[in-house]
C-alpha cells in the first residue's frame, strides 16, 4: 500500500516549503518513485511544485498534481456539500498514489480561501488519504509563549481529529528564542518537535523577483547577478562618504537615477568586498550615461542594475512589501531551506517514522542524497585549492549551505572575494588562505624539504614549491589542518595527484589488513537502477597481477565505505577456463591472491563483463558462481579497458559517473575532471569527507 504523507499548518505564513522540501528530500533518498498531490490549488503557476520537479528529475504528469482549483471546490462544497467535495478528492488522490511508491501531499495553504474550517478539512483529507501528517506552525513575530501554545494546540487539534501526527514542525521563530522553544517542548507532547529559526536569507527575495514585482527594466547584470538575495535596503540620498558607511553586505541600492556618485561608489564598494552589494535600484525613470555605466561594469561584473519609473517613496512601499519565494528559479535558496531543515530536524529518526518502502533499486539521485547524508554525519574539513574558480565557488556555497562538511579555500584571499561578490555566492564560515602570504609556507616549507632531501629539495626551493596550491592543500591534509583535498577542475591529473605521493603516500601494512602498495582508482557508475564500481579507469596504466590484486581489495573496502555490497569480478576476454594467454592469467593470478588475502571476499574471475553482470548469461557461464550475474565491483585488466569502457557507458547508457575516486592514500585527495560541473564538485568533496570519516582524528573547527 502507498504510504503518503500530508504537510500542512494552521494558518498561512507558517513557511511550510522549508518542510515540504526536507520532506520531499527525504522521501527521494529512501524510495525512487515519489508522487506529488496538492488537493486545492490557486490559479497560477504553482512555484514550489515547478521547484520539486526541477530539483528531483519528476516525471509526473502535472495534470495529475492537482485535486481541482478553490473556486470548483468552493462550488462544489456549497451546492453539493463537504462529503462530495472530499469523496472527489480522494478518487483523484488515488489516481497518483496507484503510481507511486509513496505520495507527498500539500495541504492548503490558508490564503484567500472560502472555507471556513481549513484545519478540519484538512485533516480529513489527510485520514481518508491514508496519510500521516506533519502540522507546520509559524513563529515569525510572536514571543516564545505564543509559540508554545500555538504548537500544542496544533497537535491537539490534528490528534483529536483522528490524525496519525508524524511530528510536530514550529518555523520561523526568532533564533533567540529557538533554543528555550525546543528546550520546552521536548517531552511535552507523544511526537518530536523540530523548532526551526527565521533565515532571512528566505524571506529576502532575488533581485529578480523585485524586478519582476516591480516591472523594472534590466540595465546591467546577468543571471547569476539578479539571482542574489537582497538582504536588505539602503535609500540613497546622502553625500557619499555617509552613503557608503550605510551599505550592508547584500543590500540592494535605491537612489534616484541622477546619483552616478551613489552608483559608482556602491559599485565600487562591492569591488572592494566592502561590502558586497546584491544590486542597485535606479528611481524616476533615470540612468547614468554610458560611461558611467561602463565604468560600473567593469568594477563590479554581472551586479545588477534595475531601473523604474516611480520615485522612492512608492517604490520602498513595494519593497518591503516583498518577500522571497522557493522556486525552481531560486535553487540557491533551496539549498538553504534544505541545510535549515536538515540541521533542526532529525531526518534520520523522521525516515523511521514515515516507513515508506525501501526500494531495491539505487537511482543516481537516491546515490547523490545518500552521500550528503553520510558526510554530515560527521562533519570534516576539506581543501579545495582552486579557490578563485566559479564552479568551486558555486559548488562550496552549496556544501556549506547544505552543512555537508567545513571547507578551507586557497588563493589570493581578495581575488577570491572579489569572485565570490561578482557570483552573488555567501561563503559564510568558510576559511581563506593564501599560500604565497600565509604564516604556515615556512614551516610547510621545511616539511616538505625533509620529506624530499632524498631527492635534492633545499630549504629555498621548497619553499618556492608548497606556494603551489595543490602542495599547500596537501601540506594542510598531511598536517592535520584539513582532513581531505580535492583539486583538478583547472589543474592536470598529475598536478593535482602528485603531491599526494609524494607528501602523504600509501596506507602501510599489507593489502589483507588495509594497507595498500600501490594508489588506485575508482568510479561509481550510477545506472538507472543500481550503482556499480569501476577500478581501475584512471592511475594505473598496466598493472602486474600483484597490483591487480591490489586494486580489487583496495575496491571493495571503497565500495563498501559507500554502502555498496561488494562482490567481485576480475574482468578479462574471457570467462573461468575457456581462455589462456598472458592477459588472462594475469587476471587469474590476481583472482587467486585476492582470495588468499581476503577469503571473505565474494570474488569471480577470470569473467567477461556480461557474464559479471546479465544473470542470463552468468546462468550458463557460470551457473555455480555468487559473483557471476550480480557483480558490483568490476575490476578491469589495465587502463585502457576501463577508461574506454567507463566512457562508452556513461555516454552510451546515459550512466552518470561519479570519481575518480582516489584509494591507497593514507589520508583523502580526490581529482576532479577539467569540465567537472557543480554537482560533480559536491559529490567529490562529500566522498572525501565520508573517506576521511575513518580517521580517528580530524582537523580542527576553526
Amino acid at each position: 500500500m502507498t504510504r503518503s504523507v500530508y504537510v500542512t499548518g494552521i494558518d498561512r505564513g507558517d513557511g511550510r516549503q522549508v518542510v515540504e522540501l526536507g520532506v520531499m528530500e527525504l522521501l527521494t533518498r529512501q524510495v525512487d518513485r515519489v508522487g506529488v498531490f496538492r488537493p486545492l490549488v490557486h490559479d497560477g503557476p504553482d512555484r514550489l511544485f515547478e521547484l520539486l520537479r526541477a530539483r528531483y528529475r519528476l516525471s509526473q504528469d502535472p495534470a495529475t498534481v492537482y485535486g481541482m482549483d478553490y473556486h470548483e471546490a468552493s462550488a462544489l462544497q456549497a451546492e453539493q456539500g463537504a462529503d462530495e467535495l472530499v469523496s472527489t478528492l480522494v478518487d483523484r488522490f488515488h489516481l497518483v498514489a496507484r503510481d507511486y511508491d509513496v505520495v507527498l501531499v500539500l495541504g492548503t495553504d490558508y490564503a484567500d480561501t472560502q472555507f471556513p474550517d481549513e484545519l478540519s478539512l484538512n485533516a480529513r483529507l489527510a485520514n481518508e488519504f491514508g496519510a500521516s501528517v506533519i502540522p507546520v506552525v509559524g513563529g515569525r513575530g510572536q514571543t516564545a509563549e505564543s509559540v508554545l501554545a500555538e504548537t500544542r494546540n496544533a497537535y491537539r487539534a490534528y490528534d483529536g481529529l483522528g490524525c496519525d501526527v508524524l511530528a510536530m514542525v514550529t518555523n520561523r521563530v526568532a533564533r533567540e528564542d529557538r533554543d528555550l522553544i525546543a528546550e520546552r517542548l521536548t517531552g511535552r507532547l507523544p511526537v518530536p518537535c523540530y523548532v526551526v529559526p527565521d533565515e532571512p536569507a528566505l524571506a529576502a527575495p532575488t533581485v529578480s523577483q523585485i524586478s519582476h514585482a516591480l516591472g523594472a527594466r534590466v540595465v546591467l547584470g546577468d543571471d547569476s547577478g539578479l539571482a542574489r538575495d537582497a538582504l536588505d535596503f539602503v535609500f540613497g540620498g546622502a553625500m557619499l562618504p555617509t552613503f557608503l558607511a550605510a551599505l550592508t553586505p547584500g543590500c540592494l541600492v535605491v537612489t534616484p537615477g541622477d546619483r552616478a556618485d551613489l552608483v559608482v561608489g556602491a559599485f565600487a564598494a562591492h569591488s572592494a568586498g566592502t561590502p558586497p552589494i546584491a544590486g542597485v535600484l535606479l528611481t524616476l525613470d533615470e540612468v547614468p550615461g554610458e560611461e558611467i555605466l561602463t565604468l560600473a561594469a567593469r568594477l563590479a561584473p554581472g551586479t545588477p542594475v534595475l531601473s523604474v519609473s516611480g520615485n522612492s517613496f512608492p517604490t520602498a512601499a513595494e519593497l518591503f512589501g516583498l518577500e522571497g519565494k522557493l522556486n525552481a528559479a531560486t535553487p540557491r535558496k533551496a539549498e538553504t531551506a534544505l541545510g535549515l531543515f536538515e540541521r533542526y530536524a532529525d531526518t534520520g529518526d523522521l525516515l523511521k517514522r514515515v516507513s515508506a518502502p525501501s526500494s531495491d533499486r539505487v537511482t543516481p539521485m537516491m546515490f547523490e542524497h545518500k552521500l550528503l547524508e553520510q558526510a554530515r554525519s560527521d562533519l570534516r574539513r576539506v581543501v579545495l585549492p582552486e579557490g578563485t574558480e566559479p564552479r568551486v565557488l558555486h559548488a562550496a556555497e552549496v556544501l556549506l549551505r547544505r552543512g555537508v562538511c567545513d571547507l578551507t579555500l586557497l588563493g589570493p584571499v581578495d581575488q577570491i572575494r572579489k569572485k565570490a561578490a561578482d557570483l552573488g555566492i555567501d561563503l559564510g564560515d568558510c576559511r581563506l588562505i593564501d599560500p604565497a602570504t600565509s604564516e604556515l609556507r615556512d614551516g610547510f616549507a621545511e616539511k616538505y624539504a625533509a620529506l624530499r632531501a632524498h631527492k635534492g629539495v633545499t630549504a629555498e626551493l621548497a619553499y618556492d614549491v608548497v606556494s603551489d596550491v595543490n602542495y599547500f592543500g596537501t601540506l594542510m591534509v598531511e598536517e592535520g589542518l584539513a582532513d581531505g583535498m580535492v583539486s583538478g577542475s583547472v589543474h592536470s591529473t598529475a598536478a593535482t595527484i602528485r603531491p599526494g605521493f609524494e607528501i602523504i603516500k600509501t596506507k602501510p601494512g599489507s593489502p589483507s589488513s588495509g594497507g595498500a602498495s600501490i594508489v588506485s582508482s575508482v568510479f561509481f557508475m550510477c545506472l538507472a537502477d543500481k550503482v556499480l564500481v569501476y577500478g581501475d579507469c584512471a592511475v594505473n596504466p598496466d598493472p602486474n597481477a600483484e597490483q591487480l590484486a591490489d586494486i580489487a581489495i583496495q575496491s571493495a573496502a571503497t565500495a563498501e565505505q559507500f554502502g555498496v555490497e561488494p562482490r567481485i569480478a576480475m574482468l578479462s576476454y574471457s570467462t573461468g577456463t575457456s581462455g589462456s594467454g598472458a592477459d588472462v592469467d594475469k587476471v587469474r593470478e590476481a583472482t587467486e591472491l585476492v582470495r588468499l588475502r581476503r577469503p571473505d571476499l565474494k570474488i569471480e574471475g577470470p569473467i567477461q563483463y556480461d557474464a559479471a553482470v546479465e544473470p542470463s548469461v552468468a546462468a550458463t557461464k557460470l551457473p555455480q558462481s555468487e559473483v557471476a550475474g550480480q557483480a558490483s565491483v568490476l575490476i578491469f585488466p589495465d587502463l585502457n579497458t576501463g577508461n574506454n569502457t567507463y566512457k562508452a557507458v556513461q555516454r552510451s547508457a546515459g550512466a552518470i559517473a561519479v570519481g575518480p575516486v582516489l584509494q591507497g592514500l593514507r589520508k583523502p585527495v580526490n581529482d576532479l575532471s577539467r569540465g567537472a560541473l557543480v554537482q560533480d564538485i559536491v559529490n567529490t568533496v562529500a566522498i572525501t569527507a565520508i573517506q576521511a570519516q575513518t580517521s580517528h582524528e580530524k582537523a580542527p573547527r576553526l
